[in-house]
């Protein structure tokens, strides 16, 4: 007997922060639970949010927020809908949080969220320790990515004739 295979729709990712990889330097990466209400959490799984302009901060409490993050209100809700690009609090442990606020504290860091998906039924954010990149950084960073696709594009040209 084969098992009926079924497609699990509380994983998956929601959307991805293509912006951040072309700005910043990613040092560091982790993985952060959200405290979202109701009708986000339903918006989210709509696949509707943007990171574009999103950031992490790190309040005098110890505690970390994703800040400017857009999570379109639930089209079906009610009174009850959240707004927007309200600060939403991240889960983390004391210790990871210490270790990204340090971090920060050197010049030009910054923690940036890359992507925000649903892993087992809960949304996670996946956080990054990040240094800005200059402007001519961000030129050679587009130059070897062509030049890499160039050169795969020969290869396969080549292996063909």
């Amino acid at each position: 007997m084969a098992a009926k295979k079924t497609k699990d729709m509380s994983n998956g990712v929601v959307t991805n922060n293509r912006r951040a990889r072309h700005d910043y330097t990613i040092e560091d990466t982790l993985e952060a639970g959200l405290v979202l209400t109701g009708t986000e959490v339903k918006s989210l799984r709509e696949g509707r949010a943007s990171l574009t302009e999103s950031f992490v901060s790190i309040d005098k409490h110890g505690e970390m927020w994703l800040e400017g993050a857009n999570i379109p209100e639930y089209l079906n809700g009610t009174w009850t809908n959240h707004a927007p690009k309200r600060k939403r609090k991240l889960l983390l442990h004391a210790v990871q949080i210490e270790k990204f606020s340090r971090a920060t504290q050197a010049k030009g860091y910054t923690i940036i969220p890359l992507s925000l998906y649903f892993k087992n039924g809960r949304a996670k954010v996946e956080i990054a320790l990040a240094k800005g990149k200059h402007e001519y950084d961000k030129r050679q960073a587009l130059r070897e990515a062509q030049d890499k696709r160039e050169a795969q594009r020969a290869m396969r040209l080549h292996n063909l004739g």
